[in-house]
């Protein structure tokens, strides 16, 4: 059931974020959101989520905490195996090239995101996996 309701909410997210180019939808609570566009692993299709990011060093951060689950979230394999996505961002399309934050530079994106949102060392507890932070570059 809970699965049912965060996929309505943010199909209902996402239609609200795309219809006022942003004004609306795109701040939950102290999070900003964007809509991360992905190419399917396996299917090939376009496929399109509301989620939360940050601006550090002119690059984008998606933290793929997948709510402290054990399992990645679609969205990150989709770009484990295609690193090509699109960012709409206020209404804006951003083409942009993905890659896991890894090493001394993943230790410091994980305190940057931590300190802003201190929820992520809590779904962090509830999984064995390490939380992947993507990176994502504007393409030129």
């Amino acid at each position: 059931m809970q699965n049912i309701l965060i996929k309505w909410f943010m199909s209902v997210n996402s239609l609200l974020i795309r219809l006022s180019r942003g004004r609306a939808g795109s701040k939950l609570g102290k999070q900003t959101i964007l809509i991360l566009h992905t190419v399917g692993r396996t299917s090939g299709r376009e496929r399109a989520i509301p989620i939360a990011y940050f601006m550090h060093e002119n690059r984008y951060l998606i933290v793929a905490s997948n709510w402290g689950r054990d399992k990645n979230a679609d969205w990150y394999l989709n770009l484990k195996k295609n690193p090509h996505a699109r960012l709409e961002v206020n209404g804006d399309i951003v083409e942009v090239t993905s890659r896991e934050a890894q090493g001394s530079e993943y230790e410091h994106y994980w305190k940057f995101v931590t300190e802003r949102h201190p929820p992520y060392l809590d779904y962090q507890k509830m999984t064995t996996r390490q939380i992947p932070i993507m990176i994502f570059e504007q393409n030129q």
